[in-house]
């Protein structure tokens, strides 16, 4: 899960599916980035929860885990987890951050709004209805890679190959 709050600027409601499976008695995993919500890019702050069986079956998955990340870090990172913790163990902290996400996502449902309504003011025989039904800091265009590439290549308009696009970078 890497926007939990982002999407619809609550945190309880953006992990609805989540909870879904865990009501319906569903043994899962997930992981969870806070590089996003937190604006910690860089330190790639995350973690995983795991619902198990039982205590045998948990620790068999936590031996399993801790030989993976063993394998991939000498030492882990230690900022970042600590500023999370941090922020999330001090109820004024988690106040304050839950009204800053709640900002941002209303931020980007505005742009996604905007952005629909100027193209739509173009009078494009386009339906641009999805903008708006998806979310987060990403437009999936739908775009076909030559498209992409022509747009690229003509107007210097740049995407990922599958013509995904950071659109808050682009609109203000």
């Amino acid at each position: 899960m890497a926007y939990q709050g982002i999407a619809s600027g609550d945190l309880e409601k953006d992990a609805t599916a989540i909870r879904i499976f865990l009501d319906d008695g569903h043994l899962l995993g997930c992981a969870q980035s806070f590089s996003k919500n937190m604006g910690l890019y860089g330190h790639r702050v995350g973690c995983v929860s795991i619902v198990s069986r039982d205590v045998k079956q948990a620790t068999a998955i936590k031996s399993q885990l801790q030989q993976i990340v063993r394998a991939m870090y000498s030492s882990s990172p230690l900022h970042g987890p600590l500023l999370v913790s941090t922020i999330l163990n001090d109820a004024d902290l988690k106040a304050l951050w839950e009204e800053e996400i709640k900002v941002m996502a209303d931020r980007m449902i505005r742009m996604r709004i905007k952005l629909r309504r100027t193209l739509e003011e173009l009078n494009s025989s386009a339906n641009w209805e999805h903008i708006t039904k998806q979310v987060g800091m990403f437009y999936f265009s739908g775009l076909s890679p030559k498209e992409v590439n022509r747009l690229q290549r003509d107007f210097h308009i740049y995407m990922t190959n599958d013509g995904r696009v950071r659109y808050l970078s682009q609109i203000s």
